[in-house]
């Protein structure tokens, strides 16, 4: 509801043929004691919103929740949702970044109802190729004796300002052409002056009642009277969204809170016109961790970007859901089905959202795991041979190889450093950590050298042959030959056949680690000891001189 006191009263415009009255709110209009309400009838108008972004850039995360809530809407309540390309910054909107926001869009699987490359009733849907329509409307406008032709040039315009500098006034337009006589307006007409087009403020206050803020009302004395069409024919930002919402039958606009100013202008054209004023919900910013406007100084904000880093579409729609929204639950995890029946308008904060990259990453490995198991092993297995670590992307080592280190695995580019880290051998790093120094000092000399007896007799390559049950029987016997159990054996264990001190199961990696070294699995460029150059670096170990202190001690390779 709006509702627009003192002043003038309105006149009651009959809207253009132009408009589908039939898609639209119903509104009741009333004039008492010069004020002027719109209310919404108890029939419902068909739910249409839209996301209509500017084509001058990469889409912001901030833009892509939005583009998210409106879908989320639409789809909740059986409406439709639109996508309308605002490229009326003719110098900065190029038709790449449309191409770019219409791809990432998709990626996240936001599929509009009409909109570029899909059409619709209400078209079209770029405000480039709407230009009569604007012009029609402008002239309707002036007609109706809402705007007026305003000839001030830019030093005029400049003088007002510094005039109402000097007296502390606002920097308003103070008028001049508003009650011009025909005589003067004909006259510089004649001459070929340019003008543009300035809608006429009424006296008084605006309020409407924002579904997600509440009451929001503006004293209309400090506005003045704001141009609606260039002296170049081109219409101002404001004039185009609202033709274009009110001709587009657009029946609630949900956007950033940084709109909420041109709401008040929006608000205006619109009663001028006589169309229905549509339902406002304005959410609140995305911040940064310190709270100020999340902008590229915090890193990565764009959607292509995050896609470039591995980050699934499954796990950002459901991140951007949850900054300003909830369902009332402790639940975090949703798929974008569940976010479409859980979501109402009404749950969405109005505080501003922090954007916490760690929660987002945690939160796409989350999805990522929770994929099935055949398409997550495809996946990962794609991503290694593409990027020249394996020289095949399925097969048994890879099976074994992803449900190994699946759990360690965040970010689709974490599948590479998983694996190639437990292909590498950092030994003697490790060895020359503090964290390596107890196991020096419980005899690690004498079980490596139990280790590669093991070794030199088959023993342990005939256990590995068999398996995971082959190396649980080997490992068994072996800690009982040496009285060891638990952490004394495991620990040694681990880092004389990996090399680390920390890692994925054991046994797992000792099995998968010899298959790798008996096939051709992994590229020679990918750093791959094998347990055969593994052995022969235990056997040039000085390990006297590990047991010696050293004069400086590393922190072991990291996992």
């Amino acid at each position: 509801m709006a509702l627009l006191s003192g002043g003038t009263p309105w006149s009651k415009l009959v809207a253009p043929p132009i408009f589908h009255r039939s898609h639209a709110p119903r509104t009741f209009l009333f004039f008492k004691r010069r004020r002027f309400s719109i209310s919404a009838l108890s029939e419902q108008p068909p739910v249409r919103v839209r996301f209509a972004p500017s084509p001058t850039g990469n889409l912001h995360v901030g833009g892509a929740r939005t583009a998210l809530f409106n879908y989320l809407f639409a789809r909740s309540k059986g409406g439709k949702f639109v996508l309308r390309i605002e490229d009326t910054d003719l110098e900065r909107s190029t038709r790449e970044s449309e191409e770019a926001v219409l791809k990432d869009l998709s990626w996240l699987g936001l599929d509009w109802d009409e909109g570029p490359g899909v059409g619709g009733d209400y078209g079209p849907y770029r405000q480039s190729e709407r230009n009569s329509l604007y012009k029609q409307h402008a002239e309707n406008l002036h007609q109706s004796g809402h705007v007026y032709r305003c000839f001030c040039s830019n030093e005029d315009l400049e003088k007002m300002k510094e005039d109402a500098k000097l007296k502390q006034l606002p920097p308003v337009y103070t008028g001049k052409w508003a009650n011009a006589r025909d005589e003067e307006v004909e006259e510089e007409l004649a001459k070929g002056t340019p003008y543009t087009y300035r809608f006429r403020v009424p006296k008084g206050s605006l309020k409407i009642n924002d579904l997600i803020r509440g009451e929001v009302s503006w004293n209309l004395d400090t506005l003045g009277d704001f141009v609606i069409m260039r002296s170049n024919g081109q219409p101002v930002y404001n004039f185009c969204v609202t033709v274009d919402d009110a001709t587009m039958a657009i029946s609630h606009v949900i956007r950033a809170e940084e709109h909420l100013p041109n709401t008040l202008r929006q608000a205006l054209i619109y009663k001028a016109l006589g169309f229905p004023m549509p339902y406002f919900a304005h959410v609140s910013l995305i911040l940064a961790p310190d709270r100020s406007k999340l902008s590229k100084r915090h890193g990565a904000t764009s959607v292509g970007q995050f896609q470039e880093m591995g980050y699934q579409p499954e796990a950002m729609v459901n991140y951007l859901a949850l900054l300003g929204w909830g369902d009332g639950t402790e639940n975090e995890f949703f798929t974008l089905d569940q976010l479409v029946e859980k979501f109402t308008i009404e749950r969405v904060n109005k505080s501003g959202a922090i954007f916490d990259s760690t929660k987002l990453r945690w939160m796409n490995g989350q999805h990522l795991r929770a994929r099935l198991s055949e398409e997550l092993t495809k996946l990962i297995g794609e991503y290694w041979k593409t990027s020249g670590i394996l020289t095949v992307s399925a097969g048994p080592f890879i099976d074994e190889a992803v449900q190994l280190l699946k759990d360690g695995i965040d970010l689709i580019n974490d599948a590479d450093k998983a694996l190639v880290n437990l292909l590498s051998y950092p030994l003697h790093s490790t060895l020359q950590s503090d964290e390596a120094e107890p196991l020096l000092q419980d005899n690690l000399s004498g079980f490596a050298a139990s280790l590669l007896a093991a070794y030199d007799n088959g023993d342990l390559v005939a256990a590995l042959e068999e398996g995971h049950a082959g190396w649980q029987k080997w490992v068994k016997g072996f800690g009982k030959s040496l009285k060891r159990k638990g952490k004394s054996l495991f620990m040694p264990l681990r880092v004389l056949l990996t090399g680390k001190l920390h890692g994925p199961d054991m046994g797992a990696s000792v099995v998968l680690l010899y298959k790798a070294g008996s096939s051709d699995v992994v590229a020679p460029e990918a750093g791959f000891v094998t347990l055969d150059q593994r052995f022969k670096m235990l056997r040039e170990i000085n390990w006297e001189t590990l047991s010696k202190d050293q004069p400086v001690k590393e922190t072991a390779a990291p996992v």
